[in-house]
């Protein structure tokens, strides 16, 4: 490991460990270099992010998520930080607007589920506060659909710049984010960071335009991890990124990138729904779904295996005071059928409180899935990198059903387990 006299460092000298979100198993222990971050959010804060000396950064983010160390990046710029310590619908949801409006914020980060389930509650912070010193919103975590485009520039202020951005904790920054010279376009990202060699590649290996692809770097970015802790011949590393393509870093997400440059996110390849033949990104049926008034959350997956028949559960979250009943279910239904496929209807709808995520707002669709074909929670999930923790107990209680039933149906046992018939209903 290098080490650091008392002047200087060599830009190899390890900064920090972050773990990564646990969307598709327990995290993993990044190490970034100092060189490296401090290179990458000069770059991503002061010309992606467009932060000048004297604004004012809020991004809300508690410190497990990598936007906590991503803001630091906004004091190289001589802009400052703004912290929100609580929960930002306390004592009410109107809370976090007039913060924003008291503390003349600049640039407001979160993630796009916060103002998602602002557009359901009906709230319209400009009818509130004028939020004059608000320049810029930024959207991360998971897509932001179109209709909550509509609902920022009608309900919060008109001539903001609204960015939506992904990226990732191995990088500490993004792959594909903003640029306050380029338009927007509602449900699109606006362009690759500068640097970033970013593609979608088909199952061949090749680039594509205008096609859903795995999302892979091509070039080396000065904030890749330097090593996992913990993995002295960086056999998980290599893993992680590089077993797919070899020499090229695939980061286990679907995008596309269109011929103006811009891209749309359609959530983690390794979670991708293919149904009867047809491949469907889960985000693709989210957007659907979380149309509907009713819906406040949601969370598909699919459990075939083995060469077992299909069998996908929808678990929802509804709006209070909202019941999943069977006009409910067939309403629900019929958006898949009619919006998004015919062929990835959900075999069955429940109902749940919360949606497991992890402390960076991700859905854990992969845990889940992993949970509910037989794996040991304490393998496919850390209490401590989700959000939600007791969430989970639904899916662990319905993992238990499920394989209950399949032994009492299937002789042979657990081991070729077989979803009961009489759940498969919708």
């Amino acid at each position: 490991m290098p080490s650091c006299d008392s002047n200087v460092c060599p830009s190899s000298t390890p900064l920090w460990i972050v773990y990564s979100s646990g969307t598709t198993g327990l995290p993993k222990a990044i190490v970034h270099s100092q060189g490296g971050i401090v290179l990458t959010h000069l770059k991503t804060m002061a010309l992606q992010h467009d932060l000048r000396p004297g604004d004012r950064l809020l991004f809300l983010g508690g410190t497990g998520w990598i936007v906590w160390n991503l803001q630091l990046g906004a004091l190289l710029t001589g802009a400052s930080i703004v912290l929100y310590d609580g929960n930002p619908a306390w004592p009410d949801n109107t809370a976090l607007w007039r913060f924003i409006d008291e503390e003349r914020v600049t640039l407001f980060g979160c993630g796009a589920v916060y103002l998602i389930n602002c557009m359901k509650d009906g709230l319209r912070p400009r009818d509130l506060v004028p939020l004059q010193s608000l320049r810029a919103i930024n959207a991360t975590g998971s897509p932001l659909p179109i209709d909550a485009y509509q609902w920022v520039y009608d309900a919060v202020k008109p001539d903001l710049w609204l960015a939506s951005i992904s990226g990732g904790t191995d990088i500490a920054s993004g792959f594909v984010a903003c640029a306050p010279i380029l338009p927007v376009n509602a449900g699109e990202i606006q362009c690759r960071e500068l640097g970033v060699a970013a593609y979608a590649y088909n199952d061949h290996g090749d680039p594509v335009i205008d096609e859903v692809g795995e999302l892979v770097i091509t070039k080396p970015m000065p904030s890749m991890p330097i090593y996992f802790w913990g993995d002295p011949q960086h056999r998980r590393y290599r893993e992680s990124y590089f077993e797919t393509y070899p020499g090229v870093w695939r980061h286990g997400d679907w995008i596309r990138f269109t011929s103006r440059g811009t891209s749309v996110i359609y959530g983690r390849s390794d979670s991708t729904i293919n149904r009867h033949g047809i491949r469907m990104g889960t985000a693709e049926i989210y957007r659907v779904v979380e149309e509907l008034p009713e819906v406040r959350d949601s969370l598909v997956v699919d459990l075939e295996y083995l060469g077992r028949p299909s069998f996908m559960p929808l678990f929802v979250v509804l709006a209070p005071g909202c019941v999943l009943d069977e006009a409910l279910k067939t309403r629900i239904a019929q958006q898949i059928r009619s919006k998004a496929s015919a062929r990835h209807v959900p075999n069955e709808i429940y109902q749940v409180d919360e949606i497991p995520r992890t402390l960076t707002g991700k859905k854990m669709e992969v845990p889940i899935r992993k949970l509910l074909l037989g794996a040991s929670p304490e393998k496919v999930a850390s209490a401590d990198a989700m959000a939600n923790p007791r969430s989970i107990g639904f899916f662990q209680r319905l993992a238990e059903e499920m394989t209950t039933s399949a032994n009492a149906l299937d002789p042979r046992g657990a081991t070729s387990r077989r979803h009961p018939h009489h759940i498969d209903r919708v």
